[in-house]
């Protein structure tokens, strides 16, 4: 995997506030596939920020390994507001992480419904118990919707720690 430019810059610069700030990341990543864990771990010396990084593709393994409620998955969805913030608390739970980023959404080319289109992308971003949810929709095809959540992800951890 080649990693775009700004993300192997970003994920440089986020690094750096870690390891300056010593605290530790953790990833609980959907439809990007542990790219967010790849370009945090690409960086050299993210051995003193990242112990572990979770992919929970399907929704079995989002309350195996992150605790996310059957309820939440069947009333909201995988891609919603309401999961990304229990993957992001179920991350840090399961990690010790101080911060985790988690991410669901509909990368395409299927998968969309009438109130979610191809390119939505639910974010949470947590810092200890206080957490930020958001939702970008992206254009392109699969790989650009998966790179740019990629890009907004680091971009709104770096702003959150500052």
């Amino acid at each position: 995997m080649e990693l775009h430019q700004e993300i192997t810059t970003l994920a440089a610069q986020l690094g750096a506030i870690l390891t300056d700030k010593r605290l530790w990341i953790t990833t609980a990543e959907s439809c990007t596939g542990g790219g967010v864990s790849f370009a945090l771990t690409n960086t050299p010396g993210s051995s003193h920020y990242i112990d572990r990084a979770f992919v929970t593709y399907s929704n079995q393994s989002k309350q195996d390994l992150l605790k996310v409620s059957e309820t939440t998955l069947a009333q909201f969805g995988a891609v919603s507001e309401q999961t990304v913030r229990e993957m992001a608390k179920g991350a840090i739970a399961a990690s010790g992480a101080d911060i985790a980023v988690s991410i669901s959404g509909i990368a395409g080319p299927g998968g969309a419904s009438k109130d979610k289109p191809v390119g939505l992308v639910w974010f949470t971003v947590q810092i200890y118990d206080e957490q930020w949810a958001f939702y970008r929709v992206f254009s392109g095809d699969r790989t650009q919707v998966r790179m740019q959540a990629i890009v907004l992800s680091i971009k709104k951890i770096i702003e959150k720690i500052k």
